[in-house]
């Protein structure tokens, strides 16, 4: 097995460098790490021809078990199933809407949305020509206001499971669920990057959501560019006709066979691990960290995690008023320039003073942490 930072060949031809990445399992830097034995799959699926189709309603199928849920799909990402949750609620199975999509004249487009839950990949639902209705006043949503913008034209309530956005005064998942089906709405939920815990892959369909996604190249460890749509099976089945290999809104997220194969092993892997121990060692890797560097003047560094804006332990290092060495932008870019390159998280969380460094431990190898630990000593005493 290679050294961490022995740069394997094949991106030693391309001169591209290798990371230390301590940042989560964050898309540009190259999700998650997969298990040997999900490579492995890959590459035995990869030897041989299938059938797409079949593979999609099998692959589908063993998923919907796994996951307790009436019916899934593997999906070209978690974005492309944003895509899908909407195409689905639009266009269902016509063939006709179908083709006509992005063009949703005559189709309910409209897409509730709280304000507090508005995000980037929101681009997503319209995407097929969705149109995103937006309630709530700031970070307060009532539910009256849910009430009165569903209509004639809504598809789907959107509700999204993301650090941040569950502050105390949005509607929550269950009263959203409850007025969205009284009037026979359907609720799409997006919990892309909220695995582990392994929990959050069961309760949103067995709490009532129609659609769910998951990221298949994040907690699960899967492929990067594979997601999990799970939910009722009329709306998988529409899913399904507008995404590839079908000639629709969703073919340009295709899935390969190698993908859809790995995704179903990383899946079952993912599920039997033991999630306590899991987490000990996320907790031990992050101690080892903060041990490093909770003597320096100025700094508080701790272990934190909490069920929604740290789900994994991280190690975390707070810039207290008095502090006087580099700022936290600074550091983070020295990190990432020097050698070895390390990439850390940053951002304003709860209790912080909006410069703080947090380092997710999901992708650190053995002995990563080390290294990564005098990096951060280093730049944080340098004067």
């Amino acid at each position: 097995m290679p050294t961490p930072f022995a740069t394997p060949r094949v991106y030693g031809k391309l001169g591209v460098r290798p990371v230390i990445h301590g940042s989560g399992t964050t898309t540009r830097y190259g999700g998650s790490r997969m298990r040997p034995e999900t490579i492995e799959a890959m590459r035995e699926a990869a030897q041989v021809h299938v059938n797409i189709d079949e593979l999609n309603v099998a692959a589908g199928a063993t998923i919907a078990r796994m996951l307790e849920a009436p019916a899934a799909l593997v999906t070209g990402g978690s974005t492309a199933g944003l895509v899908l949750q909407a195409a689905a609620c639009m266009a269902g199975d016509d063939p006709a809407k179908i083709a006509r999509l992005p063009d949703a004249t005559g189709m309910r487009n409209e897409f509730v949305i709280q304000r507090a839950h508005r995000f980037p990949y929101d681009q997503a639902y319209r995407v097929p020509g969705g149109v995103l209705v937006e309630i709530g006043l700031g970070r307060r949503t009532a539910a009256h206001e849910l009430e009165a913008a569903i209509g004639p034209r809504t598809a789907g309530v959107i509700f999204l499971v993301s650090p941040f956005t569950s502050p105390p005064g949005v509607l929550p998942f269950e009263e959203v669920c409850r007025i969205a089906h009284a009037r026979g709405v359907p609720v799409l939920v997006d919990a892309a990057s909220m695995v582990p815990p392994r929990d959050h892959l069961f309760r949103y369909v067995r709490g009532g959501a129609d659609l769910v996604v998951y990221s298949g190249g994040k907690g699960i460890r899967g492929p990067q560019s594979t997601g999990i749509l799970v939910g009722r099976p009329d709306l998988i089945r529409a899913a399904t006709l507008n995404a590839s290999p079908n000639q629709a809104i969703g073919r340009a997220a295709k899935t390969s066979k190698e993908e859809i194969v790995g995704l179903v092993t990383a899946l079952e892997l993912c599920l039997a691990e033991d999630e306590a121990a899991e987490m000990a060692q996320f907790r031990e890797t992050c101690a080892r960290i903060v041990e490093e560097v909770r003597d320096i003047p100025g700094l508080r560094a701790v272990v934190e995690q909490d069920a929604i804006n740290r789900v994994l332990p991280h190690a975390v290092i707070y810039f207290e008023p008095d502090w006087a060495g580099p700022s936290g932008p600074a550091v983070r870019r020295a990190l990432a320039e020097g050698e070895p390159h390390i990439y850390v998280q940053q951002g304003v969380y709860q209790g912080g003073y909006g410069e703080e460094i947090a380092v997710d431990p999901i992708n650190l190898q053995p002995g990563e942490e080390k290294l990564l630990a005098a990096r951060l000593r280093e730049e944080l005493t340098r004067r």
